[in-house]
């Protein structure tokens, strides 16, 4: 059973199958398969189904033979250099490739049993309908059609299976699609869309500049100079075809999120930046630099934007952010809320302040009334957002206290 998650986007219901991402075999079976299940995406907005009776819409969850017509010959992986023509398995730079049509990224499996029961080992994979008839559950897939044609695009959504059943079809601006996403199909669209982002706008090799392909079910992009009949006259070889290197391989990029906490445990430090709207504040914020820990990146930060020294750190949670491919990391640390604050160091915050539990209280009880237009004294973060979820740890008493000589009273809960 996975373990739940406090986090939007987070606590991923599928069994990724890494180790079968380079089977064509596999995957060319499971792609058939009447259970799986397409996310599909325009530029990074992703299609959401909109029902009759009912204001919510949902993730649009398509079927194979939804989307078949803009998937291009078959196979779908392990193409070759004439159409139609399946690679044998054994040339590793043709490992589940696909070198016409979009990109497909195999997103894994939702299974029926406990995680990992069912699903056969690279080591006694053999044939793969016998491997697919051995997966019970869900295959999930997605793609990104924005550079398909758009009549085609549209003839698909309108012959959808949702459709007949007399649902609406839309591709929805990414962050307004969050309203329509429960606990399981967020982790869906998080994994989704970072994946397809990172397909779509990575077209050619950083290292030698020639045109990119996708391998491992999207999960690989290579140099279209290393394929066996690519003609390199006169041309250095491509240093990607040497070693591993990051670029090849989809990125997250980590961003520490940190909520200081004086020692009292009454209050909390807030800014607000100058891209905010009017009278928003969040918890402060920033990219992992190379050579930081975590806990130096909190520190580090912290300092350049509120002047603010912080200690006893402490890890709270994660959550996987799409837009494009973030990971916010959460963290609190104790800091001294009679010292004075700086924002002009990096000049990124309009304002810091502190809040009392009180202010923050009355805040959040105020967001939780049905029908008070009344505007709160300022505004924080929804709890879909890392910052909203540590604003209401805290406020409900789960964050460690520290005492006066640093030692943890209590811890988070």
């Amino acid at each position: 059973m996975v373990e739940a998650s406090p986090n939007l986007f987070a606590g991923s219901p599928l069994n990724r199958l890494s180790w079968l991402r380079t089977s064509h075999s596999f995957l060319n079976a499971v792609v058939t398969s009447p259970t799986a299940r397409w996310i599909l995406f325009n530029g990074g907005q992703p299609l959401i189904a909109s029902h009759a009776g009912t204001q919510k819409g949902s993730l649009a969850l398509l079927t194979t033979q939804d989307v078949k017509p803009l998937l291009g010959a078959e196979p779908f992986f392990g193409q070759c250099e004439q159409e139609g023509e399946l690679s044998s398995s054994d040339v590793s730079v043709l490992e589940a490739a696909r070198l016409r049509g979009p990109s497909i990224v195999f997103l894994g499996l939702k299974e029926t049993e406990t995680l990992g029961t069912s699903a056969l080992p690279s080591s006694e994979f053999k044939d793969p309908q016998t491997a697919v008839a051995k997966l019970t559950g869900t295959p999930y897939f997605s793609a990104d059609v924005a550079d398909l044609d758009e009549n085609k695009v549209n003839e698909v959504i309108e012959n959808a299976g949702l459709v007949k059943d007399g649902s609406t079809l839309a591709f929805t601006e990414p962050r307004a699609a969050m309203s329509s996403l429960d606990a399981y199909t967020a982790a869906l669209f998080a994994e989704a869309r970072s994946m397809v982002d990172w397909n779509q706008r990575n077209k050619f090799c950083p290292a030698c500049g020639s045109p990119v392909y996708s391998m491992w079910a999207g999960w690989k992009l290579s140099c279209t100079s290393l394929l066996p009949w690519a003609d390199n006259t006169d041309k250095k070889p491509c240093p990607s075809g040497r070693g591993l290197h990051n670029f090849a391989h989809p990125r997250t990029d980590p961003v520490v999120i940190m909520l200081a906490v004086d020692q009292s445990g009454e209050k909390i430090l807030l800014g607000r930046n100058k891209r905010f709207p009017p009278k928003f504040y969040s918890a402060l914020a920033g990219f992992i630099e190379p050579g930081e820990s975590f806990e130096d990146a909190v520190k580090r930060e912290m300092w350049e934007e509120a002047g603010v020294n912080v200690w006893n750190i402490r890890y709270h949670s994660g959550q996987p952010w799409p837009y494009p491919a973030n990971l916010m990391v959460g963290y609190y640390a104790t800091a001294d809320s009679s010292a004075p604050i700086r924002t002009d160091l990096d000049n990124e915050l309009e304002d810091a302040r502190w809040f009392t539990k009180e202010e923050v209280l009355a805040v959040l009880r105020q967001s939780a009334e049905v029908n008070n237009d009344n505007e709160p004294a300022f505004k924080i973060p929804a709890p879909t957002a890392l910052a909203g979820v540590l604003i209401q740890y805290w406020a409900d008493g789960k964050v460690s206290e520290v005492n006066a000589n640093g030692s943890i009273a209590k811890a988070w809960m």
